[in-house]
């Protein structure tokens, strides 16, 4: 696909490069910053507490606050314990070498009391070592609660509804005549039956049917080699995860309100592919110049959609189960944003190329999960509701996820850091076919099948009404 238009103008995929020289000066400063803030780590909080107060601040977590003084509290009492047993090791080996000397001299009476003294800083040095490591785990429970620190760029916002939009992509369309509900435009095409799912698994799950279901593929099919075509290594990740990786790739909140645990394993199925595929760098050090990582996922979803949203009864807005293909990059700090920017565009571009408008909005600080540093949704044209909504979240992580996963990175110079990971959605249907099958629908109840993903549908140029809703 050499282009496609844009707000009536014919436009290269390039046209994504051309950016606005005032943002363009605020992403110079805000680099500056961030080569200045290298994530929360214990070091970085002792150091900067204010800091880490003002971000808990901008991020309306206030009953967060008395955590960074207890934190450092406990921080400086296990780094006291640290100091008293290293003491203690240190005079153990220099009693070591007395007792031997004075054996050497026939003073037995003299090496027996040293001994006793070993004995006793042993046992003190147990209790030590005790102490030192209850001390670290409940500084790094604490850790894991207190929120990365946002990027500069953040705009400050309590929650979504002060997210700010940066881009529309593409002129909304609302024609002349009336578009039916999703869930209608499904059934007049005999390809949703919500009511014999609901017998089966209950509320949040659908059976799709003959050309929707087909559709439905084909999206997943396109988005796969749309993403193999931008350069991503196409993976099929396990659906399941155990708990040391849940929790070093999401927030406690999160986890409570999306995963579904597997009673009687440690084992977990996955919101997002994404889980499965940062957890696949645990435990890793990858040399500097094998990255970046970019690999683009296919997977199933589940999730418990815990909240104030809930489960929609009739549709498949908010469902409990759902397909997605995703994309995930491993790299260096200093390329980050670099591919914050490629990732987010790689989606609108998928959707443009499917005659979807669609937005950008900028995540702001409220509405920012607690180990992200900068997000933005794509968010795309309803002509039924005349607004946008969500269809893909592109987010920086930082080195948050790395820290927690252990994903490390070896310099040419033999030094270690942590690598930054970012993610993002290609596409998620059946959500997704919302935002297709209300901007392909034509007045007669037909649906257009777009040219790029007609080879993906047998050659179909249109998908025709069964029945009449």
């Amino acid at each position: 696909m050499s282009g496609f238009v844009l707000d009536g103008i014919r436009t290269s995929i390039c046209y994504f490069d051309l950016r606005k020289k005032k943002q363009e000066k605020k992403k110079a400063v805000c680099h500056n910053i961030r080569r200045q803030k290298r994530m929360l780590d214990i070091k970085f909080l002792r150091e900067n507490p204010d800091v880490v107060k003002q971000n808990i601040k901008n991020k309306f977590q206030d009953d967060k606050l008395p955590l960074v003084d207890e934190v450092i509290e406990l921080d400086a009492e296990a780094r006291k314990t640290q100091q008293e047993a290293d003491e203690l090791r240190a005079s153990r080996k220099k009693v070591s070498k007395e007792i031997g000397a004075l054996m050497g001299q026939g003073k037995k009476e003299e090496a027996e009391a040293k001994k006793q003294e070993v004995a006793k800083n042993a046992q003190r040095l147990e209790e030590l070592s005790v102490k030192e490591k209850e001390l670290q785990e409940k500084v790094k429970k604490i850790m894991m609660v207190i929120p990365n620190i946002i990027d500069p760029s953040v705009p400050i916002g309590k929650d979504d509804s002060q997210n700010v939009e940066i881009e529309k992509f593409g002129e909304p369309v609302v024609p002349d005549f009336e578009i039916p509900y999703h869930a209608e435009i499904m059934e007049s095409l005999s390809g949703l039956d919500i009511d014999a799912a609901g017998k089966v698994a209950g509320n949040g799950f659908y059976y799709l049917m003959g050309d929707v279901a087909r559709l439905h593929s084909a999206v997943i099919s396109y988005a796969r080699d749309f993403m193999i075509d931008k350069g991503f290594t196409y993976c099929i990740p396990p659906y399941m995860i155990r708990s040391n990786v849940v929790t070093g790739v999401m927030s406690f909140a999160e986890m409570d309100a999306m995963m579904y645990k597997i009673e009687g394993e440690d084992l977990y199925l996955i919101g997002t592919s994404e889980h499965s595929m940062i957890g696949k760098f645990i435990d890793t050090i990858t040399d500097a110049k094998e990255l970046p990582k970019t690999l683009t996922s296919y997977s199933p979803c589940f999730r418990k959609e815990k909240g104030a949203h809930g489960i929609e009864e009739r549709g498949v807005y908010r469902i409990h189960q759902f397909e997605k293909q995703e994309m995930i990059v491993v790299c260096e700090p200093e390329d980050a944003m670099k591919w914050y920017d490629i990732m987010w565009k790689n989606t609108v571009e998928l959707f443009r190329s499917l005659d979807i408008p669609v937005r950008t909005l900028e995540c702001c600080s409220g509405d920012l999960a607690d180990l992200k540093v900068k997000s933005c949704d794509v968010e795309a044209w309803s002509p039924r509701q005349k607004k946008y909504f969500e269809v893909g979240s592109c987010s920086n992580l930082g080195d948050a996820q790395a820290r927690r996963l252990q994903i490390r990175v070896r310099a040419e110079d033999g030094s270690k850091h942590f690598a930054n990971t970012l993610n993002n959605t290609v596409v998620a249907p059946p959500r997704m076919l919302i935002a297709f099958l209300e901007n392909n629908l034509q007045a007669d109840g037909s649906v257009r099948i777009p040219e790029v993903l007609r080879p993906y549908m047998g050659g179909k140029e249109v998908l025709v009404p069964t029945k009449k809703n």
